[in-house]
C-alpha cells in the first residue's frame, strides 16, 4: 500500500431520481488502520451505519476506492436539541503497491467495521532458500 490521496471530509450535494437537488451530505474519511502478515495486508476501516448492500469497493489500475452510503434518519415527532453523531456516508482511497495480488482481494463487513484482506503476489513472498554443506 503506498499514499492515501482522500481528504478528511468533504459536503457532497446529491440528486433526487428525478434531477433535483437534494441536502447536501457529507462525506467522512472513514478511520482505517493497516496490517501487514507475511501473505499480505489486511485493512479495516469503521463504517458504522453501512451494511454490506450499502459498500462499493473498486479497483482500478492499481486504485483502491471504498465507498459507503448510509442511510438518512428521519426525525419526526420531536426537535433535535443537540447532536454529536453526524450523518453522511464515507469513502477513502488508497493507491496499491504492484505486490498485491488484485485478483484475490477479499471484503467482509460486520458490525460497522469493513475488512479487507489483500493478499500479496507469489512473486512478492518471502522465499526460503535452503542451503547445502559441502
Amino acid at each position: 500500500m503506498a499514499q492515501d490521496m482522500t481528504t478528511s471530509q468533504r459536503d457532497v450535494a446529491r440528486r433526487a431520481d428525478s434531477g433535483e437537488a437534494m441536502r447536501a451530505r457529507t462525506t467522512y474519511r472513514p478511520l482505517t488502520d493497516i496490517y501487514e502478515t507475511d501473505a499480505g495486508v489486511v485493512l479495516t476501516a469503521e463504517m458504522p451505519g453501512v451494511g454490506a448492500d450499502d459498500l462499493d469497493i473498486t479497483v482500478e489500475r492499481r486504485v483502491l476506492t471504498i465507498r459507503g452510503r448510509t442511510p438518512e434518519t428521519r426525525h419526526e415527532g420531536y426537535r433535535r436539541v443537540y447532536a454529536e453523531y453526524g450523518e453522511g456516508d464515507y469513502e477513502r482511497v488508497f493507491t496499491l503497491s504492484e505486490d498485491i495480488d488484485q485478483d484475490r482481494i477479499k471484503a467482509t463487513q460486520k458490525d460497522g467495521v469493513l475488512t479487507l484482506v489483500l493478499p500479496k503476489a507469489e512473486a512478492a513472498k518471502a522465499k526460503t532458500i535452503a542451503v547445502k554443506a559441502s
